[in-house]
């Protein structure tokens, strides 16, 4: 069966986190919203299938299978880790990562609301001087904060590098698309950060370096980082 991934078709954002799990697994997917209209995709799909059954998802990105239909990033990778070997049999393992991949949203959501912290319907523009704000404590506190506690979870794993030990999980891909975003939006904050962060670090290179991800990450498939998305590079937000 191949999945369907209903994301906004020009932005990596939430939806990135599902395509990590389903290249490394080796998934057979569909970008609804990528593809072409005449094959039932474009941005005619994105929202085809969301309120046409009994548990509709309120927003992108959600994840058709069969008759499944999965809102709510976190939510998608519950279901998908078990299905392939991307999180613990045992229901306490299941759990553990998903905390993980919870508490990645909440930094996320952060991340976003460091450049609309007044309202989603506002642009940027509207709220510099609040965003400006915003980004002194993300910068200054909040990335210390969750990338210090992700680096102390490593720190007490088992033996093997990953956030579980041994085994790779959601979690760790989720873990490298976060370094990734914030390098990307506060690159200074995270070169002054990083030396703090060995093992996270080392989970993002490690990541980099699974084969399927390496492909997927030269591939047009992935998509750049934009002032479009959740991470957003604006260097007033970042200085040196």
């Amino acid at each position: 069966m191949t999945y369907h991934l209903h994301y906004w078709p020009t932005i990596q954002g939430r939806g990135e986190f599902v395509r990590l799990a389903l290249e490394e697994a080796g998934a057979a997917y569909v970008d609804m919203a990528r593809g072409d209209e005449k094959d039932g995709g474009g941005e005619k799909a994105l929202m085809a299938d969301i309120g046409d059954h009994d548990h509709p998802s309120f927003a992108p990105p959600y994840l058709v299978d069969g008759d499944q239909v999965i809102g709510q990033t976190a939510n998608i990778l519950l279901y998908l880790g078990p299905k392939h070997g991307l999180a613990p049999r045992d229901e306490a393992g299941r759990l553990w990562v998903n905390q993980l991949q919870l508490t990645i949203a909440d930094l996320v959501a952060e991340a976003h609301d460091v450049h609309h912290p007044v309202g989603m319907g506002l642009y940027y523009e509207d709220q510099k001087a609040e965003a400006a704000r915003r980004a002194q404590e993300f910068r200054t506190a909040r990335m210390k904060k969750y990338l210090g506690w992700y680096e102390t979870v490593l720190e007490k794993a088992p033996a093997g590098g990953w956030l579980t030990g041994a085994d790779l999980t959601y979690a760790d891909l989720s873990l490298f698309q976060v370094v990734e975003g914030l390098r990307y939006a506060f690159p200074h904050a995270m070169k002054r950060l990083e030396p703090k962060l060995e093992r996270v670090i080392a989970v993002r290179d490690a990541v980099a370096q699974r084969p399927n991800i390496a492909k997927y990450l030269e591939s047009n498939r992935r998509l750049p980082f934009s002032t479009e998305g959740i991470f957003r590079h604006y260097p007033e937000l970042d200085p040196a």
